[in-house]
């Protein structure tokens, strides 16, 4: 436990002393917790210095954690010969509760259907050598009321008209050709573009990226060309609907 504290001096600039001293009650409550975290159970762990109300303080202070996550890996783990990928995704943590900031229902794939509870989105360097994750920008994931407009107006676009009416092949009548290149950002991926500028100013001229991973969710046409802009290469897995084509290799 003593070299986890140490370890964290570099935070000084950062962070003030009782910050950094409560801080270190909280870690080695955490590490010594199983199962969810609540901040009574944090209390309960932490022993001496670590009351139920240090730890409402300390939740209750505001802390640079992207600066503070971007200085811990620039002087601790990284290693300039190092390849990175920038990865993003989504994590649901269930909750049953009607009055908790946030709370809303979240499509989670561990029960394959929407469920009630908060969502993050993560932004994490993943080191290919040493092949870890060290996560650099979290947030929490508030749906605005224009968000979900866009969500129940893209599931109603795919419901037919009548049970037993289907699309007729070929081009729709009346169709016109644009230009695919410029694209109109749905909510949910304006947030992700904000987090993911912001990371790379923070980390410019010093973590050369590979590629900005991202699950299926994403693997569409808007996230490709948004990726583009942000001269950033996407890799990610297409959808079961894609339709991918290739340049003709004949005369």
């Amino acid at each position: 436990m003593v070299d986890i504290v140490a370890r964290f001096q570099w935070t000084r600039p950062y962070l003030t002393a009782t910050t950094v001293r409560q801080l270190s009650r909280i870690i080695v409550a955490m590490l010594a917790m199983t199962g969810r975290v609540p901040m009574f159970g944090i209390a309960r762990w932490a022993g001496k210095g670590g009351s139920y109300r240090t730890v409402q303080r300390f939740f209750a202070t505001v802390i640079p954690w992207a600066t503070l996550f971007w200085v811990f890996l620039r002087h601790q783990v990284y290693r300039s010969e190092d390849v990175s990928l920038l990865v993003g995704d989504e994590v649901v943590v269930t909750n049953a509760g009607k009055i908790t900031h946030g709370l809303d229902r979240f499509c989670a794939s561990l029960y394959g259907k929407p469920v009630p509870g908060w969502a993050f989105f993560t932004l994490s360097l993943v080191s290919v050598q040493a092949r870890r994750s060290f996560p650099m920008r979290v947030e929490h994931v508030v749906r605005r009321d224009a968000e979900k407009a866009a969500s129940k107006a893209q599931a109603a676009a795919k419901k037919p008209k009548s049970p037993g009416e289907k699309r007729r092949p070929g081009r729709p009548k009346g169709s016109t050709n644009t230009n695919k290149a410029h694209v109109t950002l749905i909510p949910e991926l304006v947030r992700i573009t904000a987090m993911i500028a912001a990371l790379l100013q923070l980390i410019a001229r010093v973590v050369p990226l590979t590629s900005l991973v991202l699950d299926g969710h994403c693997g569409h046409h808007h996230a490709l060309h948004r990726a583009r802009q942000g001269n950033v290469p996407l890799m990610s897995t297409l959808r079961c609907a894609a339709a991918l084509s290739f340049p003709s290799t004949g005369p």
